[in-house]
């Protein structure tokens, strides 16, 4: 299936794409608060990695992802989930462990 314009996917960054992969995480100073960034398109997640800390030797590609299961994913690992637009402003953050599934 394609996920372009299916609200069911979104996409984020994955490290390390392959058998040790993993969602890329970032760190909200101000809140101290360790999110998950994603998005609606796939070219506002290209627009913004320039923008993501991240570490040199490691790879970096862009999937789309089911929503229900990074939400999941994330709330089980004590991460929110910042949905960001292409110029990495917040337009929403989820906390799973308080709002419970995102419905």
């Amino acid at each position: 299936m394609d996920p372009t314009n299916n609200p069911d996917w979104i996409y984020v960054v994955v490290q390390a794409p392959g058998e040790n992969e993993s969602f890329l995480g970032q760190h909200d100073d101000e809140n101290d608060i360790s999110f998950i960034p994603v998005f609606d398109k796939k070219e506002d997640a290209q627009n913004c990695l320039p923008l993501m800390a991240r570490e040199r030797s490691v790879t970096y590609e862009i999937q789309a992802v089911y929503r229900e299961e990074l939400l999941k994913n994330a709330g089980e690992n004590g991460f929110y989930v910042y949905f960001l637009d292409g110029s990495g402003t917040i337009l929403e953050k989820i906390n799973i462990a308080e709002d419970g599934a995102d419905d």
